[in-house]
């Protein structure tokens, strides 16, 4: 009688199944969510999604969309996206952004997770090296899934959390792919154009080389999913506008999810030089990730009422900057009172990079010692809930949190940091 393998390793799942990790902050969400159901007054600014009350997609995206639906525009969609929709993101991108970018070179999917999926299948063979900065979102877990190898690269506040061109070099050689994020998952902390010029300088010098050498070139993702959010004085660069030689090397990963507050939409688009983005509607055509056919005709037909796309914008940039430059100037007041917190100015996005010094500090008979225990008097006393670095991947940095404010209202704010003020005081 034969032995099932399936015995023998113990295990009825593959290897790859078995070392498969839930998200952190998705969990978290929830687990938070569960406590607001039974009363608590609990500030949820955990997860990095909008509250639809605070923050519902444009109208004239919903109006676009249901008239999709009633058109019967539900049969398969192109496996690289409706052209109408492709022609659409062509000139969003030209008129908001400068990119000069060929519809055919468009990729769209439900969301940007699958395009950064594909982008790892397609580009990274199992062993080879990717190199990405932490904190940063995920980026672990496709490496994992690709069965790469990771080298991640820890980045403090006083180069914005983001990785520098000296930081990459040593691992530029071997690297099959460099995955950027600006601005930045979990910080909102953005490039500055000279530091993104120097990573992209060291890029083409690389793959000078490499093609000397009849190696195939090391690439770029540069996840661009937060670019129409940000304030002040902070402008987006990227990648082929700095350095014109990376147009063939970057793939850009975009969306709605967030500069139209449409994270349950599911509609992302990726761009990049054409052989890749062949290989991309191949793979996502057997994996079957595209967006909903009525989606896609409306958020074209959205796209291209100028003047609605326009209006949003400004009023969506509004809503969230008020936000987070409220509760960045009332925990800098904390902070002047010589209360234990500190946090960096907004620069885009919805989030804020604060930091709880607690560690050694007292509350009432207990020391804090971890970073669960300072999540946890947070939430018990101020009734904030954040997210830690440590769940972007990043390795130091314990008592640096993602605070979101996609989730609150303006006046929640007002009491928020009533609460946490109180809190912080009992802290000795």
């Amino acid at each position: 009688m034969m032995t099932s393998s399936l015995i023998k390793d113990g295990s009825k799942f593959s290897k790859l199944a078995e070392g498969l990790a839930g998200s952190d902050i998705i969990r978290l969400a929830w687990e938070i969510n569960d406590r607001k159901k039974k009363g608590e007054e609990v500030f949820n600014m955990t997860i990095g999604d909008f509250n639809p009350d605070y923050f519902p997609i444009p109208e004239g995206m919903v109006e676009e969309i249901h008239k999709a639906y009633l058109q019967h525009k539900t049969n398969y969609p192109q496996a690289e996206g409706l052209p109408e929709l492709k022609k659409a993101v062509s000139g969003f991108l030209k008129r908001r952004g400068g990119f000069d970018v060929d519809p055919c070179d468009i990729q769209i999917a439900s969301g940007a997770r699958p395009l950064v999926y594909s982008i790892f299948q397609i580009l990274v063979n199992e062993g080879e090296t990717v190199v990405y900065g932490v904190p940063s979102w995920n980026n672990e877990h496709f490496v994992y899934l690709s069965r790469a190898k990771g080298v991640p690269i820890n980045s403090g506040p006083e180069h914005n959390f983001l990785p520098t061109a000296a930081s990459i070099q040593p691992y530029i050689h071997d690297a099959a792919l460099i995955a950027l994020c600006s601005p930045l998952n979990p910080t909102g902390t953005v490039y500055r154009a000279e530091d993104l010029k120097e990573i992209c300088e060291i890029i083409v010098a690389e793959n000078a080389q490499r093609k000397i050498q009849g190696r195939k070139p090391v690439y770029l993702m540069f996840d661009q999913i937060y670019w129409r959010l940000t304030y002040g004085s902070i402008h987006h660069v990227h990648p082929v506008g700095l350095v014109p030689e990376m147009k063939d090397y970057t793939i850009y990963v975009d969306g709605i999810s967030k500069a139209f507050c449409a994270t349950g939409v599911r509609l992302g688009w990726a761009f990049g030089p054409t052989e890749v983005m062949d290989k991309m509607k191949h793979f996502l055509g057997h994996v079957g990730a595209w967006a909903p056919k009525p989606e896609q005709s409306g958020v074209a037909a959205f796209l291209d009422r100028v003047e609605d796309e326009a209006k949003y914008n400004d009023w969506v940039k509004d809503e969230l900057s008020t936000r987070l430059f409220s509760l960045y100037h009332g925990i800098q007041s904390l902070s002047a009172m010589g209360l234990p917190v500190t946090v960096m100015a907004p620069e885009a996005a919805l989030y804020l990079s604060v930091r709880f010094p607690l560690f050694n500090k007292r509350f009432n008979n207990t020391t804090f010692q971890d970073t669960a225990s300072i999540m946890q008097f947070l939430l018990n006393e101020a009734g904030l809930a954040v997210v830690a670095f440590r769940s972007f991947g990043v390795v130091g940095l314990e008592d640096w949190f993602r605070v979101s404010v996609g989730s609150c209202s303006k006046e929640e704010i007002t009491t928020l940091l009533d609460r946490l003020k109180s809190a912080l005081l009992q802290v000795k």
